[in-house]
């Protein structure tokens, strides 16, 4: 990964498991705790792709593992948020931008859920049944509703940071266009023509003096006959 990317990643990982610990964990809501974690995971995976959502989701995870207070097996929900972050990065949108919200809330939905039942699984596996005893169903949809109600406050901000660290060529491209639009519309407000057909219209001049110079050679010609 590259440093800005380690540096942000860092930073916003850090940041988001301070809130989730200190204050999310102690707001004692109904069913899961809101995955601030999974969030930021999930945001900056969609867009460094796969592999560095997958190495972002081992590094949260292992960090998540080992703050206080931890009550699970070391390296658990790293394995968790390391698959997660994986399959998001998978769907990274080509063009770098999400044209509808429609495709993050469902990404966030799906995470949610798998996170859930792989945490779950994997607890299962070393023998943890606290899951079991909670009620898996009411953690699933706990855990949906509060994902989904606060992805809209963190998602799409992660993923404009990310963009902003990678120096985007998209967005580059965006903002050197519209500024060759601003700049196109300033100089055809002073002139009256629009920038775009001054080419057609320097053309359109040139024929038009070709045609007056050899109407007047006719003439002269006509003249000295």
């Amino acid at each position: 990964m590259r440093l800005n990317r380690i540096l942000l990643s860092t930073a916003l990982v850090v940041v988001a498991l301070v809130i989730q610990v200190s204050v999310l964990s102690r707001l004692h809501l109904p069913g899961a705790v809101p995955d601030l974690l999974l969030l930021t995971v999930l945001g900056l995976a969609m867009v460094y792709g796969h592999v560095g959502g997958a190495l972002v989701g081992f590094g949260a995870g292992l960090l998540a593992d080992l703050a206080p207070p931890a009550d699970h097996a070391a390296g658990r929900y790293a394995l968790v948020l390391c698959v997660i972050g994986y399959l998001a990065g998978l769907i990274k949108p080509e063009t770098g931008q999400v044209k509808s919200a429609s495709g993050p809330m469902a990404v966030v939905v799906a995470a949610a859920l798998g996170s859930t039942l792989l945490y779950a699984g994997v607890g299962a596996l070393v023998g943890d049944t606290a899951a079991r005893h909670v009620g898996l169903p009411g953690l699933l949809i706990s855990a949906a509703v509060y994902d989904l109600l606060l992805a809209p406050f963190v998602v799409p901000g992660i993923m404009a940071l990310a963009r902003r660290s990678e120096h985007d060529p998209l967005s580059e491209t965006s903002a050197a266009k519209q500024a060759t639009d601003i700049s196109s519309g300033w100089l055809s407000s002073g002139t009256g023509l629009r920038i775009g057909g001054q080419r057609g219209a320097l053309g359109g001049l040139k024929t038009r003096a070709r045609a007056r110079s050899t109407r007047v050679g006719r003439i002269k010609g006509v003249k000295r006959l």
